[in-house]
Parts: C-alpha cells; sequence; structure tokens
C-alpha cells in the first residue's frame, strides 16, 4: 500500500544536506597498507593520568613508576640510595693482611741486617767490658778460691799453663762472656725482630714482654749457675782427688772453659719457657702435645740433674732438677695462655685453684717432713739440707 504524496521508487529524492555523504556506519578497515602495524601502548601515570613518552618507556619497571609518583606529589627530586658499604672481610682475610710478605731475598737481607745490629750491640757491650776487666775477672775467680780454700790448698790459685792463656781470658773471653749478659736483650730483640714479619699483626705485641722476660731468665739462669750449679759443683769434682796422692791445681785455661760452658748452658736451659711459647706462637707445638709427652721431658731433666749434682743424694737432685721442671710447665701455661688468646677464651682460675692448692700444701708437708722426721735444716751453703 502506497501514500500518495510518498515518492517511491528510483526517483525518490535522498535525505537533504548529505548529498553524496557515506552511510554512517560505513566500515574502516583494520589494517592501512601505508601504515606500519605497532603494538606498543604508551603508559600513563599512575596519579596525572598523563601518558609519558621516552625512548624507554616499555622497559619501565613498577619501582621506577612510584618514585615518579613520589617526585610529583611533593614536588621535588628524592636524593638518590646512599650506595652500599661493602661487606666486611673475613677474619682470616684480615689477619693475613696484618702479616708482612717478604720474598727469600728479603729475608736473607733481614737476616743479614739483624745480625749486623746484633753484633753491633755485643761490640759495644764488649767495650763497655773491657773498662772492668780486673773486676769482671775477680768474680770470674771467686768459685775457685772458694772450691780450693774449703780444699785446704794454699794459696787457692790457679796455673797459667800457655803464656798467651792470661791475655786471651782476661783481655778477650771473660769481657765476651759479660758482654753477652749484658747485651742480651738487645740481642733478643733482633731475634724478635727477624721472626715477627711472620707473624700476624696482634702477635707482634707480644716484643717487650718476649724480650723482658727472655733476657730476664737467662740472666737468671746465669746467676742460679754461679752461685749453685758451678760454685759447689766444682768444689765436689775437685775434692775426688783428695787423699789420693792427687794435688788439685787447676789450669786457668781450663777452668774458664768449664766456668763458661756451666754458665751459657744453665742460661739457656731457663729459656724453655720462651721456647715452649714461640714454638706455640709459630704454630709448630700444642700445649696438648707438651703435656701428653712430659713425662721424656721430666726424665731427661732428671738425668741431667743427675750429672751435673755434685753429691748423689735426691735432696740435692731436687734443688737441681725442680727449678727446670717449673719452667717447663711454666712455658706449658705461658702455651696455654697463648692458645686461649687466639680463640678468644678466658683462662679457666676455678679449675686450676685446686691444683695450686695442692702444690702448696704439698710443698708444706715436704718442708715438715725434712724437719721433724730427717733432722735438716735449711742452710745457704752446700748441700743446703743438713743436720
Amino acid at each position: 500500500m502506497a501514500f500518495p504524496d510518498e515518492p517511491t521508487g528510483a526517483g525518490a529524492p535522498q535525505s537533504a544536506g548529505t548529498p553524496d555523504e557515506p552511510p554512517l556506519h560505513s566500515e574502516i578497515p583494520d589494517h592501512h597498507p601505508d601504515i606500519p602495524e605497532t603494538h606498543h601502548t604508551e603508559p600513563a601515570h599512575d596519579v596525572t593520568g598523563e601518558v609519558v613518552t621516552g625512548p624507554h618507556t616499555s622497559g619501565w619497571s613498577g619501582e621506577t613508576a612510584t618514585q615518579l609518583t613520589a617526585e610529583v606529589s611533593t614536588g621535588s627530586r628524592r636524593p638518590p640510595d646512599p650506595p652500599r658499604p661493602p661487606d666486611p672481610p673475613a677474619p682470616e682475610d684480615d689477619e693475613e693482611e696484618g702479616m708482612a710478605r717478604m720474598s727469600f731475598m728479603e729475608h736473607l737481607e733481614e737476616l743479614r741486617s739483624r745480625l749486623l745490629w746484633a753484633i753491633g750491640g755485643a761490640g759495644l757491650a764488649f767495650m763497655l767490658c773491657l773498662i772492668f776487666t780486673d773486676e769482671l775477672w775477680a768474680i770470674v775467680m771467686r768459685p775457685a778460691k772458694l772450691a780450693l780454700t774449703n780444699l785446704g790448698v794454699n794459696p787457692p790459685e790457679l796455673v797459667q799453663i800457655s803464656p798467651t792463656d792470661v791475655f786471651q781470658i782476661m783481655w778477650m773471653k771473660v769481657p765476651i762472656l759479660f758482654g753477652c749478659f749484658l747485651a742480651s736483650p738487645w740481642i733478643l730483640y733482633q731475634v724478635w725482630a727477624f721472626i715477627s714479619p711472620g707473624l700476624y699483626k696482634h702477635e707482634r705485641r707480644y716484643a717487650a714482654p718476649f724480650v723482658i722476660s727472655s733476657a730476664g731468665l737467662f740472666i737468671l739462669g746465669g746467676l742460679f749457675a754461679y752461685f749453685i750449679a758451678f760454685r759447689f759443683g766444682l768444689e765436689f769434682l775437685l775434692g775426688l782427688g783428695l787423699g789420693k796422692g792427687i794435688r788439685s791445681g787447676v789450669s786457668v785455661n781450663e777452668y774458664y772453659d768449664l766456668f763458661v760452658d756451666i754458665m751459657l748452658g744453665v742460661g739457656i736451659v731457663f729459656e724453655i719457657p720462651i721456647l715452649l711459647f714461640l714454638l706455640t706462637l709459630v704454630r709448630v707445638v700444642k700445649p696438648q702435645f707438651l703435656v701428653r709427652h712430659s713425662r721424656y721431658v721430666i726424665l731427661a731433666i732428671v738425668l741431667l740433674a743427675a750429672v751435673i749434682t755434685p753429691t748423689g743424694d735426691v735432696f740435692n737432685l731436687a734443688i737441681f732438677a725442680t727449678p727446670m721442671i717449673v719452667l717447663f710447665y711454666v712455658g706449658i701455661l705461658a702455651s696455654y695462655m697463648l692458645i686461649l688468646k687466639r680463640e678468644k677464651r678466658t683462662f679457666p682460675w676455678k679449675r686450676l685453684l685446686p691444683f695450686i692448692l695442692l702444690a702448696i700444701v704439698v710443698l708444706g708437708a715436704v718442708l715438715y717432713a725434712l724437719g721433724r722426721y730427717y733432722q735438716l735444716r735449711f742452710v745457704d751453703h752446700w748441700p743446703f739440707f743438713v743436720k
């Protein structure tokens, strides 16, 4: 049904004002051949909503966006984070840095330098002792005079065999001997200075205790040899020929050689604690090893004391052996304290106190038994314990 005024068919007019206009819902192609295809989308800021463009926006992380958000909200740029401090070095690395590194030739050069310094110090001590030659020879001669006087030899004098004996001994050997004792702190310091480059930095602080204790023990050993070991041992040896048709005539050269052997030998023996401390310091031995093998050391000390003891009684044997045994255990104690300090542990005084009290009680009991049952008393001359 068609209305009369409504045009129909092909001649119907189009809508007014849109001549030749394409349809409103005409299809737009998804891809144009002249425009390159891209799948990149510009990120928008989380706060402002603005599109942030840049050559590296596609690689932004959440941390960067958070930092930008804080800058926009505060209106200022946040200072950069401080750099992370490096990790502290390991304890062994710190100790290795404190240890000096030296080549083989540098060790030889250091040894040469220390030997020259030690010889120079001993030379100065020798020149100083030359001024007091007569006084020093009187000290050396005193044990011989006492021994010969007690044996009834009159006059108590030594015998010169060779024409050069007196010159060599009085003007060369005696000043050298006393110069060694006088320069012992300086010589021992040079020994420490030579071995210290091979030690850790915190271990080099033992320089002063090492020099003082080692020199003190060496001098103490010389005094023990002079007043006890050599003085009364010489009287015993010279008295062996009495009543057998043998006249005591001691050569000055032989006497001085024996004097030097006893003085230096006992002085070196008194360095046992220092030797054990050094061996522990350079990690050669441990206190546990020394305690485990202490019975062999005690046997060797007793045999040595039996050789140098003038008489055969057990009390005077103990007088010579006891200081050496005590020095050995003092060295073990010093080594143990070094290990405790190295491992940052404290000394167990509570565990050691009962042993100290026990030693005091045993010593008191021995002295009481000597006075009560054996009627022995202590005197300041040989053989020290008499009835």
